[in-house]
């Protein structure tokens, strides 16, 4: 994590000034407690995942975070650790990045039954996703468009959702998800191509 850090800030250093998007502060304490979700899910995941979602999740999490060049078309995995399922790992859906700033890029889950879209950049020293996500008919949104607090999930409704982006080589990267709002306590996206 160290590593990534310096390289993140190395990016910063080099690249013309920007403004971030604004983090909520459920959000921002979501990211703090990263590693907690990270480890407790990570327990129930081996506890009770099945060999081949275990297999998944073990490659999904492989490899030391490097300098992003993410644009192009993904393919994308959701992973679910904890909360109501063990570990829960879906088939590839469609995801896109594309580079809108010198180290900032829009991420959008194309496919699916629960879709997001928002950007990722970089905030305190680490890449760092601010989306909204939205299942069923809900509509779609950016970040900067939900209400500042969420005290429920509903079907149907458009969420905020927060994660750590660690692309681990030209084919594959990972967006990890502390806390997320639903079905689970850590999510994990991996991308492939």
């Amino acid at each position: 994590m160290l590593r990534a850090s310096l390289l993140a800030a190395s990016l910063l250093a080099s690249s013309p000034a920007w403004a971030a998007p604004q983090i909520r502060a459920a959000d921002a304490d979501r990211l703090a407690r990263f590693d907690e979700a990270a480890g407790r899910a990570l327990l129930v995941a081996l506890a009770e995942g099945d060999a081949a979602d275990i297999d998944v999740l073990t490659r999904a999490l492989a490899g030391r975070p490097l300098a992003p060049a993410p644009n192009g078309d993904w393919n994308c995995r959701t992973i679910k650790l904890g909360g109501l399922s063990g570990l829960v790992a879906y088939t590839d859906f469609r995801c896109r990045i594309t580079q809108v700033g010198p180290t900032e890029w829009r991420f959008e889950k194309l496919t699916g039954s629960q879709r997001t879209v928002g950007t990722i950049s970089m905030i305190d020293g680490r890449l760092i996703y601010l989306g909204a996500g939205h299942t069923g008919e809900a509509p779609a949104t950016d970040y900067a468009g939900l209400p500042e607090t969420q005290t429920a999930v509903e079907p149907n409704q458009t969420i905020p959702q927060v994660a750590v982006f660690e692309q681990t080589s030209g084919t594959s990267a990972r967006l990890m998800f502390p806390y997320p709002l639903l079905e689970s306590e850590f999510d994990l996206l991996y991308l492939t191509r």
